[in-house]
């Protein structure tokens, strides 16, 4: 019985990561690095406005501004060490290090997922309660919405990691992707991981499917509100006041249910790597640029930081929601 434990039992993991030629690691790991330090100043420039402007103090940009911190977190989870790799030849990663990276990416990942929901609710109130939209939106609910995802995240995420790392690991180490996510690290597992693959798509259904679904009820309804609008330049405000958020939801949630919901028999691993490098990375990249580059708000509030341009009222998201009421 010993020697069958120590022989299940994996000191380091070795990542592969992206199969390319090794004359492009320069060239690859400068476009990584670029892409990560983008998403650090796009997120962190983005979380620093919401917090020094007073007129973003509103529910809509402390959800933007919870996105940003939560799209750092979980690139930096990542990222860094993926560089490290690109620039050295050892690709080694701890157990101990594999099974923390694994947890930490998971719990911000399905934060992010609900957090999305949150973000569509909040865009329900504004547009059809614009007048109670304050009253109902308080900063004790929003505080609230945003507990309630960290604690599911954090339970969630504990029963993905807790029944991958149950399984006994021996022969082979290397992980055929470029960070420990839950599929690619079951590829090793030496028993049987049906049950692995039945725990993962109920939690998928509740911490993926459950937030899509609620979103999209939720905007059928917005939409009908929209629909209601008389003013044609009324609709199209309330249209692209809803575009950002839907684009954000499908890069993230949509790569992230075929990642975690179809069976791990059926996984291609360079498929896998490709679908996690557009919700980890990708993702994060665009998110400040989809938020901020037609959102007036955050331009004035910029302007106004760097002192080059002068503080108005912008009540933004709210003062549309009145308007096109």
């Amino acid at each position: 019985m010993m020697q069958e434990t120590n022989q299940s039992f994996v000191a380091e993991f070795i990542l592969l990561g992206f199969s390319f030629n090794p004359s492009t690691t320069p060239l690859l790991f400068s476009a990584f690095l670029m892409t990560y330090l983008l998403i650090i100043l796009g997120n962190g420039l983005i979380t620093i406005l919401i917090c020094l402007d007073s007129h973003l103090h509103t529910p809509m940009y402390f959800f933007i501004g919870i996105l940003s911190i939560l799209d750092v977190g979980y690139t930096t989870t990542t990222v860094p060490q993926m560089l490290a790799h690109l620039a050295s030849q050892k690709k080694t990663i701890s157990f101990a290090s594999c099974v923390a990276q694994m947890y930490i990416f998971l719990v911000l990942g399905i934060m992010e997922s609900w957090l999305f929901a949150i973000m569509s609710i909040d865009r329900y109130v504004a547009i059809c309660h614009p007048l109670r939209y304050k009253v109902i939106m308080s900063p004790w609910l929003c505080g609230v919405m945003v507990i309630f995802c960290g604690l599911w995240g954090v339970i969630s995420a504990l029963v993905y990691t807790v029944f991958a790392m149950r399984l006994p690991y021996c022969g082979s180490n290397k992980i055929n992707h470029f960070f420990c996510e839950v599929p690619a690290v079951l590829k090793l597992a030496c028993a049987d991981t049906s049950v692995n693959d039945q725990v993962d798509f109920i939690l998928g259904f509740t911490v993926i499917l459950v937030p899509l679904s609620l979103i999209l009820v939720i905007y059928v309804n917005i939409f009908i509100a929209i629909l209601r609008i008389r003013s044609a330049q009324g609709r199209l405000k309330a249209f692209s006041t809803c575009a950002s958020h839907i684009t954000v939801v499908t890069m993230f949630c949509v790569p992230a249910m075929v990642m975690y919901m179809k069976p791990g028999s059926e996984a291609s691993l360079e498929e896998d790597k490709k679908l996690a490098l557009f919700y980890n990375v990708i993702s994060a990249f665009l998110n400040p640029i989809i938020y901020s580059l037609r959102n007036k708000d955050i331009q004035r509030a910029f302007l106004k930081v760097t002192g080059k341009g002068k503080g108005t009222d912008i009540g933004g998201f709210l003062d549309l929601g009145g308007r096109i009421k």
